[in-house]
């Protein structure tokens, strides 16, 4: 990521010219130049992030940008350590009780290696400067504009989750899944109902299930609960042993697909259980089959729940009750968006606002996830044009987005500042729902 690199550029580059740059005098000059290249580009760097999404030759450009701030990041990295050798020896060479004619010569080989260091350092700098000077001529051609600077966002420790079921007619649908999960009656003659919540990406299908996961009269009903992040692709060893971990509290050592299942059977047999598999994508029906089987010796009412954006996915897995998840109308997203983007405002700046507020919320076509990403963005956005600068940004004329929740996540994402961006795509090569360890996690960034 461009920013992130060239962010770090700067960062490296003032503290050297701060503390460093009088022990290299011949490199001086191409710092300084180095460090007004970098602050002309860094100063667009944020328009063209997200203008690389429609324009490919931006994309080509960051790139170019990246590669030769790593470069420069490696030379200053060597200058930076060269310095420091050097501190180290003359220090060494100062406490040193030897002789005069000794010490002149130690001196006279010490400045001769810093004349080295010098020039090296400098040729270095100097054809990186060659190729800087080219991309930063490169960006006229796109007219970027600068927007460091336009906003000075107070981040407060807080939080926009606003609980989408407390909407008005959303709740039906949590009462809904519940009646099925507490029903004593199968469908006839099967023994292991299977309900199965659909909807788009950013429905809510997830909330639901965990708001129905979580409640108390289900909790007290079931023997035991199981919650699974299912994905893609469908990896049954993994989703076996993540049910047997819910089962036993412990990783199981077994890794035998065959060895799984009868472990499962096993645990959950004569027990009343709720398995909830969220976000299921295969319409492998052999691939299911093996599980169902394997649980089929649960006691009577027990219940699985799935989660899925595809009716067929839940047709291939003999679900035995479907709930579609609507979108919500415009008065709901509305009531959602402004319980979040304006929590904390004076009625006075709410008024100001709803217009372009209610135009923003019209491009989230319904979808809570969006409607609260949106929102979230907003709440720290305090003027009109920076709302208007959302309703304008040219993302929402992607034509290539696979679904409507990408833009909002993707508006979401360019607004956090370059540290942040770069540890959310470092976060994101996790799997989903992995618990990531924080001290883990640091040494992973420190390394």
């Amino acid at each position: 990521m461009a920013e992130a690199a060239v962010s770090t550029i700067m960062e490296i580059l003032s503290q050297l010219v701060e503390e460093e740059v009088r022990l290299v005098v011949g490199v001086d000059e191409e710092v300084k130049k180095l460090t007004s290249n970098f602050q002309a580009i860094e100063s667009v760097l944020e328009d063209a992030e997200c203008k690389q999404v429609k324009e490919k030759a931006v994309g080509d450009w960051l790139e170019k940008l990246k590669d030769v701030s790593y470069d420069i990041e490696d030379v200053l990295d060597e200058w930076n350590t060269a310095i420091q050798k050097l501190r180290i020896m003359e220090a060494e060479n100062a406490s040193k009780l030897v002789t005069k004619v000794c010490y002149l010569m130690s001196c006279f080989r010490f400045c001769n290696r810093r004349v080295v260091i010098r020039h090296d350092i400098a040729v270095k700098i100097k054809e990186l400067n060659k190729t800087l000077d080219d991309i930063a001529l490169e960006k006229n051609r796109f007219q970027l504009r600068s927007i460091r600077g336009m906003r000075e966002v107070e981040r407060q420790i807080t939080t926009s989750n606003v609980d989408i079921t407390k909407i008005h007619g959303r709740d039906h649908y949590t009462k809904e899944i519940t009646n099925y999960l507490l029903s004593e009656s199968s469908n006839g003659p099967i023994s292991l109902p299977i309900i199965s919540i659909v909807g788009l990406g950013g429905i809510g299908k997830t909330t639901f299930a965990r708001l129905v996961f979580n409640d108390h009269e289900v909790t007290a009903h079931f023997n035991i609960k199981i919650w699974v992040c299912v994905s893609d692709p469908f990896d049954e060893i993994r989703i076996g042993k993540a049910i047997l971990e819910s089962l036993r509290d412990a990783a199981p050592n077994v890794n035998e697909f065959e060895s799984v299942l009868k472990n499962i059977h096993e645990s959950i047999k004569d027990k009343k259980f709720l398995l909830v598999l969220d976000d299921v994508w295969t319409e492998d029906s052999n691939k299911w089959e093996q599980f169902k089987n394997s649980l089929k010796y649960g006691s009577k009412g027990s219940r699985i729940l799935v989660t899925t954006r595809k009716m067929n996915v839940a047709k291939v897995m003999g679900s035995t009750n479907f709930i579609e998840v609507g979108m919500l109308s415009d008065d709901k997203c509305w009531s959602l968006f402004s319980q979040i983007s304006f929590y904390g405002r004076n009625t006075e700046e709410c008024k100001k606002l709803e217009d372009v507020g209610r135009s923003i919320v019209k491009k989230c076509n319904g979808l809570p996830l969006g409607v609260k990403t949106l929102g979230g963005l907003l709440r720290f956005k305090k003027t009109i044009e920076e709302w208007q600068n959302v309703l304008d940004n040219e993302m929402w004329e992607l034509e290539e987005v696979e679904n409507m929740i990408f833009t909002p996540l993707l508006l979401s994402y360019f607004d956090l500042p370059s540290q942040l961006k770069r540890c959310f795509l470092y976060c994101a090569i996790f799997p989903k729902d992995f618990i990531i360890e924080k001290n883990h996690l640091i040494k992973l960034w420190m390394a």
